[in-house]
């Protein structure tokens, strides 16, 4: 009679331990669909690459072909303020006479310009409004003049550009290679929408460039030839500013293979989700684009 208590008892407790773990394993999987009821529908975007991640976690929250290497255009410029920011004890109030060089580049590239004028002495913080709002090509060379090392401007500029690939390999970029200091390369000037948006997330941690990228206009007076000062008017080229609530930057960009690109960040309620879109068509798409990114980026 003990005997068959016992058996009854071990059946009764192997069935509550199967039905037990079969609750467990129902729940979670009811708890998996749920959430996956809950998830947003991710969105459908123009642009050929994107990414967005939470910047605080550095969770990625969304992408599309985000390691295909693609030209970035002026976003390059991003990179450019990094290694300037990075500079030991770097002195923003420094100041850099304008050289004739910087306005022939222009001129024969074709490129943005924060209309800098040949004698003029602009300080080191003031170049970097020039470069990071109109996104002045002359004021991108300026800061390479300034900051590479040799004895000609020719190997000061390329010195400048190994310090833009050195600090991509120390984030461990792997698709992302510079040719040039503004994005106006000989076609090894190229990098993903993961990469670009890893270099802004490092760049967003230096308050300067949060300041500086976040500035929808300024006006800065410089020193001229003569002594006399001369105030310079910029305006961010990066309408996300204006448009997009709690946007807190970062960087336009466009060219002939780039087409339009977005490297953009906002915040809202503590929490800052930051990201790129890569190859998109137009103006329009490219806002329209980022816009639905961080739309989606807030909810997940």
């Amino acid at each position: 009679m003990k005997i068959g208590i016992k058996r009854i008892n071990r059946v009764t407790i192997t069935s509550t331990v199967v039905l037990t773990a079969g609750a467990v394993l129902a729940s979670g999987a009811f708890a998996s669909a749920a959430q996956a009821a809950t998830a947003p529908p991710a969105p459908s975007i123009v642009a050929k690459g994107g990414f967005v991640m939470n910047s605080g976690t550095g969770k990625a929250l969304y992408s599309k072909t985000a390691d295909t290497r693609r030209s970035t255009g002026s976003t390059t410029k991003i990179m450019t303020a990094l290694v300037v920011l990075k500079q030991k004890n770097v002195n923003l109030k420094s100041q850099v006479t304008i050289q004739k060089a910087y306005s022939d580049y222009i001129v024969s590239k074709n490129a943005s310009s924060a209309r800098l004028i040949v004698g003029d002495k602009v300080t080191v913080g003031q170049l970097l409004y020039g470069l990071m709002l109109p996104s002045g090509c002359d004021a991108a060379y300026a800061l390479a003049d300034k900051f590479g090392t040799g004895k000609t401007r020719d190997a000061r500029v390329k010195s400048f550009i190994g310090k833009m690939n050195a600090t991509a390999k120390s984030l461990k970029l792997k698709n992302t290679n510079f040719d040039s200091f503004d994005g106006i390369g000989g076609g090894k000037n190229y990098s993903t929408p993961r990469d670009l948006t890893i270099v802004a997330r490092e760049a967003m941690k230096n308050s300067t460039f949060r300041t500086v990228v976040k500035t929808k206009s300024t006006k800065q007076t410089v020193t001229m030839k003569n002594g006399g000062k001369r105030v310079m008017s910029w305006a961010n080229t990066n309408k996300m500013l204006s448009s997009y609530s709690g946007a807190i930057g970062v960087k336009t960009g466009s060219g002939p293979t780039a087409k339009y690109c977005l490297v953009f960040a906002a915040t809202r309620n503590g929490k800052t989700v930051i990201g790129t879109v890569l190859t998109s068509t137009n103006e329009s798409t490219r806002t329209a684009d980022a816009k639905k990114l961080m739309d989606y980026g807030f909810k997940r």
